[in-house]
Order: structure tokens, then C-alpha cells, then sequence
């Protein structure tokens, strides 16, 4: 599969070629399903809490006599269907998050980044770097890419790539981060740091031509696999 690269300012450069055994592959709908559900799982708090009868501050008295009143019968005032009494069944801390195989991490993030190549949503940009930080200059090359998009994400080098570069490469990366931090609906990825949810709802995709390469690299040891 082949993709234009465009420069910053939206003019065509060449043309790339994508391995077909990472953004060519079948899509498979349940194992993106998968991936998105196990994040959104990981990333509930679990926190809520609720007092049943037992732990209601109150008197264990019984409120009234048994007969004679007209009333229904009360052992006490905590009751569950009394004003101010415990929940019946209601939540209590828990822990939400689950592990998913890497494998089939891996086929999902895989099939996700097939569909989206596959779409006008794709879009392959020479490397570039936001020497001042500023908004408005980051803003004016993505508005060559995505201007009217409600979700646009940026698909860049790896962190743990990054650490191993010199003090330059850091805080050109620090830099492109602080331009993108005042733009609503703007998500910044790494090639080895995907998330299904993320990749998958983006309405457009802005991958940096190093990032193609190294997601191919990232990917290889599945293609020897087979």
C-alpha cells in the first residue's frame, strides 16, 4: 500500500509505502472491541461507596411496639426502606481493570491502524518539531490536515526511543507537546505507547513519517511469526 507524504504546509513530497502486514491487514471488529472495552475498564476508579444497614449511624432501638400502632413492623430506624436507612445491593470499592493478551493487543491495534490507513482519515507528514511553542503555530500546520475535524491525533516517535536521542530531540519533543496542550480535541500518541480507544474514535490521524517506520519495526515480530 502506497500513501502521499505531505509537508507542513500541505504540498505533496513523495510517496511511502506501507507494510501490508500493519496497515493492510482484515479487520477484525471483536478483537477491537476487546481492546477498547479492557481500556476503558482499566481506567474506572471504583470508588463509589454506599452504607448498608449495618454501617448507618443510628439507634438499633426498635421504634415503636410491635402491634397495636397500625404501622408496619420496625426492628429499627436503619431499615432500607426507611428515610435515612441503609442501600440494599448498593456499591462498594472495586477494582474494574483486567489484562487482555498481548497478542491480541497487538492484532487490535494492528487492525485499527489498517482500517484507519486504509481511509482518507491517514495522513502521512514529514517529520516537524514547534520550535516556539506556541499554539497558533502548531494550529496553522494542522489546519492544512484537519481544520474542520473534531478529533485529531498526532502519531509520533516512542518515548523510550526519545530517551535514547540527545537533549535536542527532548526538548523538541517537550515543545510540540506544549504547543498541542490548549487545543481542544487534540491527542498526542506514541508508536509504542498506542490505545485502542484513541486510535480507533480519531477523526483524523496525522502520523509522522519516522513514526511509519518505527511501527513497522514494532510490528515486525509478528510478521515472523507467521
Amino acid at each position: 500500500m502506497e500513501k502521499k507524504v505531505y509537508s507542513t504546509s500541505g504540498k505533496e513530497l513523495r510517496t511511502i509505502t506501507l507494510d501490508e502486514n500493519v496497515f493492510n491487514l482484515p479487520v477484525k471488529d471483536e478483537v477491537i472491541y476487546y481492546a477498547i472495552t479492557n481500556e476503558l475498564a482499566n481506567k474506572r476508579v471504583g470508588t463509589a461507596c454506599t452504607k448498608g444497614r449495618a454501617e448507618v449511624h443510628g439507634s438499633n432501638a426498635k421504634p415503636y411496639k410491635q402491634k397495636g400502632t397500625g404501622n408496619a413492623r420496625r426492628g429499627d430506624k436503619k431499615s432500607p426502606i426507611m428515610v435515612g436507612g441503609g442501600t440494599i445491593f448498593g456499591p462498594k470499592p472495586r477494582d474494574f481493570s483486567y489484562s487482555m493478551p498481548k497478542k491480541a493487543k497487538r492484532v487490535a491495534m494492528k487492525s485499527i491502524l489498517s482500517m484507519q490507513a486504509q481511509s482518507d482519515r491517514f495522513t502521512v507528514v514529514e517529520d516537524f518539531t514547534v520550535d516556539s511553542g506556541k499554539t497558533k503555530d502548531l494550529v496553522a500546520i494542522l489546519n492544512n490536515f484537519a481544520k474542520d475535524e473534531r478529533t485529531v491525533l498526532i502519531l509520533k516517535d516512542g518515548e523510550q526511543e526519545r530517551k535514547n536521542k540527545d537533549e535536542k530531540a527532548i526538548e523538541a519533543a517537550k515543545k510540540i507537546k506544549q504547543a498541542g496542550r490548549n487545543i481542544k480535541n487534540l491527542t498526542f500518541l506514541s508508536y509504542d505507547r498506542l490505545r485502542a480507544h484513541d486510535l480507533f474514535y480519531a477523526r483524523k490521524i496525522v502520523i509522522l513519517e519516522s513514526a511509519v517506520k518505527n511501527l513497522t519495526e514494532f510490528y515486525a515480530e509478528d510478521k515472523e511469526a507467521k
